[in-house]
């Protein structure tokens, strides 16, 4: 075994840019999108909106709309790139967003997101990829990732198996997304979460719905909002001007290892909402762990986290359950089964986190699953969860002997060459079960 890694050397903070203030504003519901856009225009007239209009998707034609409270600014038609939504956006929005910046930097901006399209991708994209040779990033600070969220429809959205292709709304001819995988993204990337409207069904299921995103998303700043009682000016002081976004931030399904919190754990029901939070040091039976899967999340609406099993102990695997289905995936390796020599390659959070946390026999392995759900049993889900844990017995017989156990994931998560970097990779390919 590895020893424990040594903390990482402060390698400085990025300076920040000092141009136009922008904001991020997602969500899947454009009815809702739309009116906080307009609400936050009406609060500053010189506020610049650009978003991009895909209802000629069919044809091959989008179209960037850049407005502000007077008028629209642009409409230009845009082509679609590899027949994909994603590439066009990438290839377009940056040098939108750069342009703006130049010609109108004393203007903040808002970006509004098509509703298929993640905010964790927007991110990357406006951290690695370069505009006349610059980051984006050099010439616009970002403010916010706010997501916009329709108390009216967010739990048939989160409940709903269909894909985004039988709606009619991929953003590619291989996007093969589930539509609450869409929706869970864009709340859980978030540092501010606007829940809009009110439910139908009354106050208390309002509140329930605030409490269920305070779970998904405990890190990010939520608010709530009505159109018939807004006040434009509260609602930009709320979510506007408050730099809450955090670049260093990692993904959600490797928050985990770089040592921030995956969840809270409220096994005590709020309006019927419970939050459960399962760590342990012993891999899962690769068998037994399989037989009980669909047990794991019969009465959750949304799972999380990574784990590791007695077959395969040199692979970090993630877990992302939303609307009915779970994904498994590799994250690469643990720090454990790295030459010391490839810790250089690891980020700084992750070899801090490993090192605090670092156990004399089994390294940086352990298990973090979270689970959250309405009236959901966090006793008995433990239970079975610690029931597919190795027992003394099976932990006794050592690693030689796990690897040899009958193994329904055999071949799912297979490991990156050694010569590649150590951080986590984005999980995939990813075993589905629906």
């Amino acid at each position: 075994m590895s020893t424990s890694p040594l903390a990482p050397a402060d390698r400085g903070t990025p300076t920040a840019a000092t141009g136009p203030s922008l904001t991020v504003l997602s969500g899947f519901w454009p009815a809702a999108t739309h009116a906080v856009a307009r609400t936050l225009m009406a609060a500053d007239p010189s506020l610049i909106l650009i978003r991009h209009d895909l209802t000629g998707l069919a044809t091959g034609i989008a179209h960037r709309v850049v407005r502000d409270a007077a008028g629209i600014l642009e409409d230009a038609p845009i082509r679609l790139a590899h027949g994909c939504v994603s590439c066009t956006l990438r290839e377009d929005v940056l040098p939108t967003l750069a342009r703006l910046a130049r010609t109108h930097p004393h203007r903040d901006l808002l970006l509004m997101l098509p509703e298929v399209v993640e905010p964790e991708a927007v991110a990357a994209v406006c951290a690695h990829c370069l505009v006349d040779g610059r980051p984006v990033t050099d010439l616009v600070s970002i403010d916010s990732y706010l997501t916009v969220v329709d108390a009216e429809h967010l739990l048939d959205g989160l409940a709903s198996t269909e894909d985004l292709k039988a709606l009619g709304i991929a953003a590619a001819d291989n996007d093969d997304r589930a539509l609450a995988d869409v929706i869970v993204r864009q709340i859980e990337y978030a540092d501010t979460v606007l829940l809009w409207g009110r439910s139908s069904y009354g106050a208390y299921e309002t509140d329930r719905l605030a409490v269920l995103l305070d779970r998904m998303a405990p890190w990010a700043v939520q608010f709530r909002a009505d159109e018939d009682t807004v006040d434009a000016g509260t609602l930009a002081r709320q979510v506007r001007g408050n730099r809450r976004h955090r670049p260093d931030t990692p993904r959600v399904l490797t928050r985990g290892l770089e040592g921030h919190a995956l969840g809270v754990h409220e096994p005590h029901p709020d309006c019927g909402i419970v939050s459960a939070v399962f760590r342990a040091r012993r891999p899962f039976h690769p068998r037994r762990l399989h037989d009980l899967l669909e047990d794991l999340n019969a009465e959750a609406i949304r799972s999380r986290g990574h784990l590791w099993l007695a077959s395969q102990p040199d692979a970090v695997i993630a877990w992302d359950f939303a609307g009915g289905g779970l994904a498994l995936g590799g994250l690469g390796r643990w720090l454990t089964s790295l030459p010391e020599a490839h810790w250089d390659g690891v980020s700084d959070h992750r070899r801090l986190a490993a090192a605090l946390d670092w156990d004399p026999y089994y390294g940086d392995r352990h298990q973090y699953l979270v689970f959250i759900g309405l009236d959901l049993n966090p006793a008995a889900l433990h239970r079975t969860l610690a029931g597919c844990l190795l027992t003394d017995a099976e932990i006794a017989d050592g690693e030689d002997t796990w690897r040899r156990y009958d193994d329904p994931f055999a071949g799912c998560f297979p490991l990156a060459d050694l010569d590649h970097t150590a951080d986590p990779p984005a999980a995939g390919p990813m075993l589905k079960r629906r």
